[in-house]
């Protein structure tokens, strides 16, 4: 499971002209699955979002998680995040899960946020998405459940 997490003041997505979430400080989380990922990968990278200290403390430090700060997330699937793009120009997107299964474990991964406590807002999995941001610091960091260890 990847994910790309931004820190945001503000964000929202839309889905044919139709807002279907948005947040105000928080993280955008755009997360894609890999074949495989299951129960594991989907604890891993949601504790890894909620606890990263990436939001600043009175001393302008990055030193406060989503948990500390109440924050809110934006969840966006998004299965380019496994596009290959080593060889020719076209990207390759084999390590990517089946959209079916895809949707099961992004589901999954959402509940996994709310039952800890926080109601992510959302796009709509497989859709094409507009995703408005307002990108805070900037600060963008990738996340990885294969490289966790």
């Amino acid at each position: 499971m990847r994910a790309v997490i931004q820190r945001v003041r503000k964000a929202s997505v839309e889905v044919e002209g139709r807002a279907t979430g948005a947040i105000q400080t928080g993280l955008v989380v755009f997360l894609a699955v890999r074949k495989g990922d299951g129960e594991p990968e989907i604890q891993y990278l949601a504790e890894k979002i909620m606890d990263l200290r990436v939001f600043p403390d009175e001393k302008q430090a990055m030193n406060r998680s989503l948990r500390e700060l109440g924050g809110e997330i934006l969840l966006v699937s998004q299965f380019t995040l496994y596009g290959d793009c080593r060889r020719g120009r076209r990207p390759s997107f084999d390590e990517a899960e089946a959209p079916e299964r895809a949707s099961q474990v992004y589901g999954a991964f959402a509940r996994y946020l709310s039952d800890s406590g926080f109601t992510p807002q959302e796009g709509v999995f497989g859709a094409s998405m507009l995703v408005h941001i307002e990108n805070d610091g900037p600060v963008t960091m990738l996340l990885d459940s294969e490289k966790r260890f």
